[in-house]
């Protein structure tokens, strides 16, 4: 009986699991401490961040209907995926680490009470930017903003004459939350090419930076504020490395947070790249040519964006000798594409909107460059705005009044005329 009304009125498995949280969170404690024991389980480092999380979720089942007096079930609850912000999915793992979402079940019917209750829906709270993604591939949902709501799994249907009154068994899935960084500026280059360098010249950030390649595991972002107080965000991304569009070094991972970024911001060492010893060596030109490439093969619409490149470290270049070669370059492509081997052409060029050169260590040309960003980010949002106006402009009637006259267009019209 007891179980009986823990299921009427939605009982979820995680709210049970909360309190033995503790036994499942080993794996996340602290072991610098070892000698103080906290009831809260702190999550190691290396863990602190994750942009991606495997769930099981199940919709609550339908409460059976009663046949004698026609009385219907309640349907079952949902599991409802929530964009909130200040949430990471951390969090979710922290608060029911063995990630099985059960919503509550329906109500069944009595004769005191024919209209059984709807289960509880069990609603997940995560970072704004994630994708739910099925084992088959099915986009579920997409929350981008604060609000955004999408459901992993329905409930079942009560029991009603349509189901002879037999409540039906909620869905059940495995979905993967992925999460894909918002930001107004996305930061890509090779390892060591001075992107965390430059966020944390340009914001209040502090990136980890070191002379050696992957110093940057995770995304980081920073905001960058203007004297009039204007602020846009930048996202400073794991370095790719080739092969990075067939899952590489860090391949997707990072190419997935390149996607909802709204400019691309190409950082290039001017003295080219070298991944380690016994790996070749590629140029600054090359090195543009290969980031072009691998953004080519992981997505070809990621070429239309909006887009920036920097050369880098120009402290380095006292001559300006490998400034002048990498700009000479650019200038001719696509002729000076010939000069590399057909393996790193790519077949479209991304267009750059303007090239500039700074040195991020000395803080030399940052604002200029952070200006040039803002101009053209005022610039495309105002060029998207205008196309969405005449879209709206040249759209028909009909189609401009669905929704509104859906039922009676015709006397709409006449009573517009």
């Amino acid at each position: 009986m007891a179980r009986a009304c823990l299921q009427v009125k939605g009982f979820m498995p995680c709210q049970y699991i909360l309190g033995h949280q503790k036994r499942f969170m080993g794996s996340f404690r602290r072991t610098d401490t070892p000698e103080k024991s906290n009831a809260k389980s702190v999550p190691n480092k290396k863990k602190s961040f994750i942009d991606s999380l495997r769930i099981y979720a199940r919709g609550g089942a339908g409460g059976q209907g009663l046949v004698k007096f026609g009385g219907i079930g309640g349907d079952g609850g949902n599991v409802v995926v929530v964009a909130k912000d200040k949430q990471t999915l951390i969090n979710v793992y922290q608060k029911c680490p063995t990630r099985r979402f059960v919503a509550g079940n329906g109500a069944n019917s009595t004769k005191f009470c024919l209209c059984g209750d709807k289960g509880t829906d069990m609603e997940i709270f995560v970072p704004p930017g994630v994708e739910l993604v099925t084992d088959e591939g099915q986009v579920l949902g997409d929350l981008n903003k604060e609000g955004d709501r999408a459901i992993a799994a329905y409930g079942g249907k009560g029991g009603n004459p349509d189901n002879q009154f037999i409540g039906r068994r909620g869905d059940a899935r495995s979905v993967r939350l992925d999460l894909k960084v918002i930001a107004d500026v996305g930061l890509v280059g090779f390892p060591n090419a001075g992107k965390s360098t430059f966020l944390k010249a340009v914001s209040r950030a502090k990136p980890k930076i070191a002379s050696y390649p992957f110093t940057t595991i995770r995304p980081q972002i920073g905001i960058a504020e203007f004297p009039d107080f204007r602020k846009i965000s930048v996202a400073d991304l794991p370095g790719l490395i080739e092969g990075a569009h067939a899952n590489f070094g860090m391949g997707h991972r990072f190419l997935k947070h390149v996607e909802r970024t709204k400019l691309l911001l190409f950082v290039v060492d001017v003295n080219g790249f070298q991944l380690a010893q016994g790996y070749p060596s590629r140029t600054a030109f090359q090195t543009v040519l290969l980031l072009n490439k691998e953004l080519e093969l992981y997505r070809p619409d990621l070429l239309s964006k909006p887009a920036l490149l920097v050369v880098n470290k120009m402290d380095t270049d006292l001559d300006h000798h490998l400034t002048e070669e990498v700009m000479s370059n650019l200038e001719s492509l696509p002729v000076s594409m010939e000069t590399v081997v057909e393996e790193m052409r790519p077949e479209t060029l991304i267009k750059f909107d303007d090239i500039l050169t700074m040195s991020a260590k000395n803080r030399e040309n940052t604002d200029l460059v952070m200006k040039r960003v803002r101009a053209l980010l005022d610039q495309y949002a105002d060029k998207q705005l205008a196309e969405q106006q005449k879209e709206k402009a040249m759209m028909p009637f009909d189609e401009g009044m669905d929704g509104i006259f859906e039922k009676d267009r015709e006397h709409a019209k006449q009573k517009l005329a």
